[in-house]
């Protein structure tokens, strides 16, 4: 485990605490960024059914999982073997069942049903692998338990990071630091985009001396050319064009903490719309970074940068930026702050962010991007490339 099993027990007591606050009875964790954070558990189990149900009077836990996972779990979490619950193998992928169906029956035998009984029962109604039936099979078999959606409960606890924690960042920074001088150096006309990919993908794992990585919860994005408007495409195996730009979209990741970059990358010269859009894009980026600090709210950081932008005759329908820490498939993000001009959210020291300043046009666009901790008078930069159009010689 990262963390000392008494930081876990800690962090189970403040959700605790914050389920409590909300009128709670009790919180039912599914996002597995979230059961990371809590328990430390870590392993590729969350396309399965699983969660974590706290008791919000007195933070004890049960975890339930698939049972040829479940038998693993004490190897990353600080979980104790009672509270653990393997659901059978019998259960699973089946139409007249669920591995839930089960669950909240082993609840009920085990007096969780009569914990909650009339009380409001906190779910992750966005979690990403919370699926429908998993929902409806503790619903029905659980009739005593009010659900309601927890509005992201676990995840605001995470915005603000530990030192520890800020340290986890820092080398996740210069991984994926790193892994974007691996992908510059590596671009040219001719080069078949998934070979790039397979050389950022291999820095980002590799790490870096002391520094250990590890899989991103989203792969390398790659918009090139006239897809350069479209900020999620991945990769083909098309090669690299001369007069073209290539936005490069990626994380380090160190012990789950995720930092991203992105950069965009020109191949010889590329025509002059694109080229100041990029010099507008970067620009706004710097005014923005000196703009953050403590105090201020994240919507009133986001106004600067519309600001800039109207300044130059162009506008953003898309956020420029949002929470990041522990990240798993398929999102590194929080789904907590956004940096966007409704966003009333005051920024506090030791939050974390990846600040996206991406504009996309038609036909063309361009991408520049830190990773940031919020300090007590400013911004520490977590991730390092030049913050420009990065030009890669042509043929001519």
């Amino acid at each position: 485990m990262t963390f000392p099993p008494a930081e876990h027990r800690a962090r189970i007591a403040r959700a605790a605490a914050a389920a409590r606050g909300e009128g709670f009875a009790g919180v039912v964790v599914a996002d597995p960024a979230n059961l990371h954070y809590l328990t430390g558990y870590n392993a590729w189990s969350f396309y399965m059914p699983q969660v974590l149900v706290i008791d919000a009077t007195t933070a004890e836990v049960l975890f339930v999982a698939r049972e040829m996972d479940a038998k693993g779990a004490h190897r990353t979490a600080m979980l104790e073997p009672h509270e653990v619950l393997g659901y059978p193998e019998s259960t699973v992928h089946r139409r007249d069942t669920h591995p839930f169906v089960w669950a909240a029956q082993e609840l009920r035998a085990r007096g969780w049903a009569e914990r909650f009984a009339g009380g409001r029962v906190a779910i992750e109604g966005d979690a990403d692998f919370f699926s429908v039936r998993s929902y409806l099979s503790l619903r029905d078999g659980l009739p005593e338990w009010e659900f309601a959606d927890g509005h992201r409960i676990i995840s605001w606890l995470r915005v603000i990071k530990s030192d520890a924690e800020i340290s986890l960042m820092r080398g996740a920074g210069r991984i994926v630091s790193n892994a974007m001088a691996v992908a510059v150096d590596m671009i040219a006309a001719g080069v078949p985009q998934h070979e790039l990919v397979a050389a950022i993908w291999h820095a980002q794992i590799a790490g870096l001396p002391g520094v250990d990585g590890d899989y991103p919860a989203i792969v390398p994005m790659l918009p090139t050319g006239g897809a350069g408007d479209t900020p999620h495409l991945t990769w083909t195996a098309s090669p690299l064009v001369e007069g073209e730009i290539v936005s490069v979209e990626i994380a380090g990741v160190h012990r789950r903490y995720h930092a991203p970059l992105a950069r965009s990358v020109a191949i010889g010269d590329v025509p002059r719309d694109l080229d100041r859009l990029s010099g507008i894009t970067s620009e706004g980026l710097d005014c923005t970074l000196e703009a953050i600090r403590p105090g201020r709210t994240a919507g009133e950081v986001a106004d600067v940068y519309w600001s800039w932008l109207r300044r130059h005759g162009l506008e953003k329908n898309s956020r420029l930026g949002y929470s990041i820490g522990v990240g798993y498939p398929p999102d590194w993000g929080e789904g907590t702050i956004s940096i966007r001009p409704e966003d009333p959210t005051v920024l506090q020291p030791n939050m974390t962010l990846h600040v996206i300043a991406g504009m996309w046009m038609s036909g063309y666009g361009c991408e520049v991007s830190e990773s940031i901790r919020v300090t007590d008078d400013g911004v520490e930069v977590l991730t390092d490339a030049p913050r420009e159009l990065i030009r890669r010689p042509g043929s001519r």
